[in-house]
């Protein structure tokens, strides 16, 4: 019976996706919500590819970087505006974040398929569940990590925990990101590095950040993995 278990166990694999710029892209709120808070602190705003650029950091960390070198404010007080007037938009739909195109099909199919799937993200739990949750998709996840409870990317620590919740060994975990900071956290794990062409890094950052492959569409996602398990 051993014997058994442990075979199964083995044969577990796992897809982790990243959530901004990789299942949705909610460049748009992103923006407007970190614009508005800069706004309301006073301050010089961000420019679009500056805020873009830091989609997937934890939050503390993207504002660092969107501020002087010498700026004296509490990191602490502009997030918590930014997590407030998140919060607003999503409790009056001020605009729904699209999915990529056949996202959801493919991870539908993924599913389907008996691969495990996880969701690895810089936003709170609250603004993945909300996601997912407005796109019918939050009961195909069976692990969910986010900022409020696992470092921020790259560290590894929320695919470690993916693994620790699962079973899923380092050598069947496949990340999937559309920035350097989700494969830099793949590596750091020991994991695979899957990288995506229509986020919000460039795919020569993705490749030199160690991405093994890079993808343009769901449906060459769907196939490389289906035919990773064949060699």
């Amino acid at each position: 019976m051993n014997d058994g278990i442990e075979i199964t166990l083995n044969k577990l694999r796992m897809v982790v996706f990243d959530c901004d710029g990789t299942i949705v892209d909610s460049q748009r709120a992103i923006v407007e919500i970190m614009q508005a808070s800069f706004e309301l602190h006073n301050l010089k705003l961000p420019e679009r590819n500056e805020i873009i650029w830091g989609v997937g950091l934890d939050l503390s960390v993207a504002i660092k970087r969107l501020l002087p070198e010498r700026h004296g404010l509490d990191i602490n007080e502009l997030c918590k505006t930014y997590r407030i007037i998140a919060a607003d938009y999503r409790e009056n739909r001020r605009f729904e974040d699209p999915l990529y195109p056949d996202a959801e099909s493919v991870i539908r199919k993924l599913h389907a398929d008996d691969w495990l799937l996880g969701v690895a993200t810089g936003k709170s739990r609250a603004g993945l569940d909300h996601v997912l949750k407005l796109h019918n998709l939050s009961q195909l996840f069976i692990t969910k990590q986010t900022s409020d409870c696992a470092a921020g990317k790259p560290n590894p620590e929320m695919l470690k925990n993916a693994m620790r919740d699962t079973g899923v060994s380092s050598e069947l975990l496949f990340m999937v990101g559309d920035t350097t900071y989700d494969i830099c956290m793949a590596v750091n794990a020991g994991t695979h590095a899957i990288g995506v062409s229509w986020g919000y890094h460039g795919i020569e950052e993705l490749l030199q950040a160690g991405a093994e492959i890079i993808v343009h569409n769901y449906d060459e996602l769907f196939t490389f993995l289906r035919e990773s398990l064949e060699n």
